[in-house]
Order: C-alpha cells, then sequence, then structure tokens
C-alpha cells in the first residue's frame, strides 16, 4: 500500500479513480473469505488518510479513492489493473500466475 500525501498524485499517476469514473455495466462483487468484518470497519477509520482541515460532514478523497494491483518484475511493470469499484479486484490466481508464484 502507498499513501503518497493528501494530494494522491501517485493514485492519479497510477491511472487510479474514484468512486463514480466509471459505471460498470454488471457488477458482480465476491467478498474475501476469511475476514473480520468488525476489525477491517475499525481498522478503515484509523487507516484511512484524513487531513486534518476535513469539515464536518465532509468526505475525506482518500475515502472515494480507488486502488489497484501491480506486479513488477525488475524495473517493468509486467501486469496492471486498476479497480472500477470499491471491492473490484483482479483474479487472485492470475495475479498469483503472473507473478511466478
Amino acid at each position: 500500500m502507498l499513501v503518497d500525501g493528501y494530494d494522491f498524485t501517485a493514485y492519479k499517476g497510477a491511472g487510479f479513480g474514484v468512486i463514480g469514473d466509471v459505471k460498470p455495466d454488471k457488477i458482480e462483487l465476491k467478498p474475501p473469505q476469511g475476514v473480520d468484518w468488525m476489525k477491517y470497519l475499525f481498522n478503515v477509520g484509523k487507516l484511512s488518510p484524513v487531513p486534518k482541515d476535513l469539515k464536518f460532514g465532509q468526505i475525506p478523497e482518500g475515502v472515494t479513492r480507488l486502488g489497484g494491483t501491480f506486479v513488477v518484475e525488475d524495473d517493468k511493470i509486467v501486469y496492471a489493473w486498476a479497480d472500477d469499484i470499491p471491492g473490484d479486484h483482479p483474479d487472485i490466481s492470475e495475479v498469483l500466475k503472473v507473478a511466478g508464484i
């Protein structure tokens, strides 16, 4: 995970969008197995980048910013995936195969 500050320069440079940029025709999300959801929800607040000057009722950009997955070999990106919506992720077996695992 990379957090590059509140301007999200690295995320934007990688082509990652925010919620609402893409409206998929079909959504099929499968929740990850073995996740302690209470622990996850508790940690979201601690891990989300929230600017100190955020006013009550504002949604920090970090909450709407989407991420992705990269496989890097030496100095070359051999696999790239950008999430279209929260919970969107690549096929893990495909990522591991590309990574040689």
